[in-house]
């Protein structure tokens, strides 16, 4: 069940953040999250038996960016409390940098050895073990400046879709038309740099 090109690797989407994946300019790694990713299961490919292999890695990539609005709003929150707690700190080119960084889905892309599917959570839910280091990544996916206030509303009402809000459910439709733009690893520096 590998859908990664080296032997015997499988390929996993991992929801992030930009500021996650700034990490990887100074570190060479990713954490991952709770070790939860997405991939092409067998539960995800029961799930859908009339999709090809493209089609099952294009909803696998969709659920890590649902799960990606939800990093975003709890990053979010907590640069919210830290504003609340230093009100008199003025805003500047950090402030507005920090604020493009939290309206932007990332995905990224990686062969990793070792995907463990969790259907009880979802079809393409696996865990994984550890940070993923920068030669098991593939690619990033990043949102484009152009989605930034739908990708905003839909970080305001994902908590609301889960609990089944057919408005928010709307909204979170609304992110999920968007398109990520792909960057090779070795563009991430300059992607960093450029926002």
């Amino acid at each position: 069940m590998s859908d990664g090109d080296s032997a015997g690797a499988q390929r996993v989407y991992i929801p992030s953040t930009l500021r996650i994946v700034t990490s990887l300019v100074d570190t060479d790694q990713i954490p991952v999250l709770g070790g939860t990713a997405f991939a092409v299961t067998a539960a995800l490919r029961e799930a859908y038996a009339a999709g090809d292999d493209e089609e099952l890695a294009e909803v696998a990539q969709r659920d890590a960016a649902r799960a990606s609005l939800r990093l975003l709003a709890i990053e979010g929150a907590t640069s919210a409390d830290t504003d609340a707690e230093d009100p008199a700190s003025e805003p500047d080119e950090s402030a507005a940098a920090a604020a493009a960084f939290a309206r932007r889905r990332v995905v990224v892309v990686a062969d990793v050895d070792e995907a463990n599917p969790r259907p009880d959570l979802d079809a393409a839910v696996v865990k994984i073990a550890g940070a993923v280091s920068r030669e098991q990544i593939v690619s990033v996916l990043v949102d484009g400046a152009e989605a930034e206030p739908v990708i905003a509303r839909a970080i305001e009402l994902i908590d609301a879709a889960d609990l089944g809000d057919e408005d928010a459910e709307l909204a979170i439709g609304d992110a999920d038309d968007h398109d990520l733009a792909w960057f090779a690893t070795q563009e991430l520096p300059f992607l960093v740099e450029l926002l």
